[in-house]
C-alpha cells in the first residue's frame, strides 16, 4: 500500500482552516484517481518530539503504479495548488509505503 501523508501545524485560525478544509480541500482530494481511502486525524497532543502538530491526513493507494498515476494527475495538481494557497508554511507532505503484509 502506498500513501501520501500531509501533516499540518496549528493554523492561526482553526475555524477558518476547517471551513476551507472540509468544504473545498477534501472534495478536491476525493477526486484523485486511484485513491482507495482517506483518513484524517486531529492530533490531540504530542507525547514525544516536536510540538505544534494539528492534523494528519493519510491518502492510500493500492500500489506504486496507481500512486504514480495519481501524483501526475490534474486532480492531484489541483489539490497541491489548493494546499499551498490555504495552508502556507504549516504543511509537510511525505510519501511512503506500508511494511509487511
Amino acid at each position: 500500500m502506498h500513501k501520501l501523508m500531509a501533516l499540518y501545524k496549528i493554523p492561526a485560525d482553526e475555524t477558518a482552516f476547517f471551513a476551507h478544509y472540509d468544504s473545498v480541500h477534501l472534495p478536491l482530494v476525493d477526486k484523485i484517481p486511484g485513491l482507495l481511502k482517506t483518513e484524517v486525524t486531529r492530533i490531540d497532543r504530542t507525547l514525544m518530539g516536536e510540538e505544534g502538530n494539528f492534523l494528519l491526513a493519510e491518502l492510500y493507494f493500492a500500489d506504486a503504479d496507481s500512486f504514480k498515476t495519481a501524483m501526475k494527475s490534474d486532480e492531484n495538481a489541483a489539490v497541491g495548488a489548493d494546499a499551498v494557497a490555504f495552508a502556507p508554511g504549516i504543511l509537510t507532505v511525505m510519501t511512503g509505503h506500508t511494511l509487511g503484509a
